[in-house]
């Protein structure tokens, strides 16, 4: 791989920022940077900066910011995880959540002036210079419509594209070093993790497709009594400007005013998990960045506590064949059905064929057993991934890159329900909700739903098949009927053909070749360069017989 010289000044950017944070361990562990020795030595005087006296968390905190949005949302997904990190780094990074730097209000005004073609004072009845939240993306202001609705205006940093796609080249460049350097690198796929984070991550640049996409989340769960969905003013929304409803609600991270107002946060976790699986199964289609910045909630009946969402940029959706192998997966693990779990497995891909399943079921069996009937508080999920990692590299199991999403967006799931109610029992609350989904699956119901759906298609069809019918009867009669096969594909299938028969030639001679020059050779017979010169030949011919692909 050619490292160009644009990459290689941001790499050498990302180290110069990580020293100047006193975060000397992360480059020294950090193969990619070895070569780059020189500037580790500058490390002692770089650190003699006014951040020496800054905690960890804080360093890396401000280093992640410096850096741009693709780190800072690095830091989010791990702020959501209390489990695995240390409390004062944990609050450290719940701060990129939605209080990053903001930038300044002159360019969100001259923006959002650019794209709506008019002042903020003609397009709003009141504009607030000052931002609610600003985050790794966007920034929000609040504003008032002339109707008298009160909205918030999402803009687009300055730049973001640019500087996504520099980083994203360096996303490439190191996925592509892990994929040819690194023994686990083909199973583990990161150059296809990286394409499928690309693409999420340029959707959310685009605030059209947000707004489409909190209009069809709010469809999804139009009259649900476990969360609500903001409105979406499609008149003031543009590619980089989003208009919709403000809403009002407790931080779900703000457990002392959830407290103090006697909200019931069992009820409230349990009712995370149940969105979630409703989601990812029932409406295929879930929000996919649920980390606490994104989530508030309306504690008018305390009681009957309900999620409030916003920031819709990263949707994720999932095939009808990966849908229902996740479900038979989930279903098996909650029922101990260890063999289920390892046939679907096989049966989807996700480990190869030859693969046994009486080992793997085991292996399996090992990971998840200790882990049921305790709640969320008793569970090390930290552990459980290692061993889940170690299992999968015995048995070859390759990353789902199209899973990858998912993935962060569960484990978010899980590290918010340990954060608001660690005593939920995790298996209790979402079985319920597949066994559900998988019977409405199966129904008479809905397969007759399916078949009215494409019922315009299946008509158009049947509407051919006599003329189809007669045609192929007509033919077949005459003797006319033939498969037709392209006579490029003959010529190609003929060199095919060609091409083994000169390769088995060369493969009999280069081997008549080496076995002559090796008995030349075993009995001593002069010219003795005469048996050297016989098995090299041979084995030129041998290595020219080798198939190319």
């Amino acid at each position: 791989m050619k490292l160009r010289p644009r990459l290689l000044l941001r790499l050498l950017v990302i180290q110069r920022t990580l020293l100047r944070y006193g975060l000397d361990d992360i480059i020294l562990a950090t193969h990619l940077y070895r070569p780059l020795r020189w500037l580790q030595r500058l490390s002692l005087f770089l650190r003699r900066q006014p951040y020496r006296d800054a905690s960890l968390g804080a360093r890396l905190r401000m280093a992640l910011v410096e850096l741009g949005p693709i780190f800072v949302k690095f830091g989010q997904a791990v702020s959501t995880r209390r489990d695995l990190l240390p409390d004062d780094i944990a609050d450290e990074l719940a701060q990129l959540q939605d209080r990053v730097p903001p930038f300044p209000s002159e360019q969100a005004v001259a923006q959002i002036e650019a794209a709506l073609g008019a002042p903020v004072g003609e397009v709003f009845a009141r504009f607030d210079r000052e931002p609610i939240a600003a985050a790794s993306i966007a920034q929000v202001h609040g504003a008032r419509l002339h109707s008298g609705e009160e909205v918030i205006v999402k803009v687009l940093r300055p730049g973001m594209r640019a500087r996504i796609d520099r980083d994203i080249e360096v996303l490439y460049a190191i996925a592509e070093l892990a994929w040819r350097y690194w023994p686990e690198g083909r199973r583990l796929r990161p150059v296809e993790i990286v394409s499928e984070y690309e693409k999420t991550i340029l959707d959310e640049l685009d605030l059209m497709r947000e707004a489409a996409n909190c209009a069809q989340m709010k469809r999804n769960f139009e009259g649900s009594e476990l969360i609500y969905v903001p409105g979406v003013h499609f008149d003031y929304c543009r590619s980089d400007v989003l208009v919709m409803e403000r809403i009002y609600g407790v931080h779900i991270s703000d457990m002392t005013a959830l407290m103090a107002a006697g909200t019931n946060i069992r009820r409230l976790a349990a009712n995370g998990v149940e969105i979630f699986f409703t989601q990812v199964f029932r409406h295929n289609f879930f929000h996919a960045d649920m980390h606490p910045g994104n989530i508030f909630v309306d504690i008018t009946d305390p009681e009957f506590p309900k999620y409030m969402a916003v920031d819709f940029g990263i949707m994720g959706t999932l095939t009808d064949r990966d849908q229902h192998y996740l479900a038979e997966n989930f279903l098996a693990f909650f029922n101990r059905d260890y063999h289920r779990v390892a046939r679907a497995h096989i049966d989807s891909g996700w480990v190869p064929p030859d693969t046994r399943v009486d080992e793997l079921e085991s292996a399996i069996r090992t990971v998840c057993e200790p882990i049921f009937d305790k709640p969320l508080q008793d569970i090390s999920f930290a552990q459980v991934l290692i061993r889940l990692f170690e299992t999968a590299r015995r048995f070859h199991m390759e990353v789902q890159p199209q899973l990858v999403l998912l993935q962060k967006t569960l484990l978010n799931i899980e590290g918010l329900g340990r954060q608001l109610y660690p005593q939920l029992d995790l298996w209790e609350t979402a079985q319920p909700v597949l066994e559900s989904w998988m019977i409405d699956r199966t129904s008479p119901k809905t397969l007759l739903r399916k078949l009215w759906r494409h019922y315009p298609d299946i008509s158009e069809n049947l509407q051919l098949l006599p003329s189809l019918a007669q045609t192929f009867i007509q033919r077949a009669s005459e003797g006319k009927f033939r498969l037709p096969i392209e006579e490029r594909e003959i010529a190609r299938l003929r060199e095919d053909t060609r091409r083994a028969h000169r390769q088995r030639q060369r493969a009999i001679t280069g081997a008549g070749l080496l076995v002559a020059g090796t008995l030349w050779l075993g009995l001593a017979t002069s010219p003795v360069w005469l048996g050297w010169a016989l098995g090299g030949v041979g084995l030129v011919a041998l290595t020219l017989s080798r198939p190319r692909d």
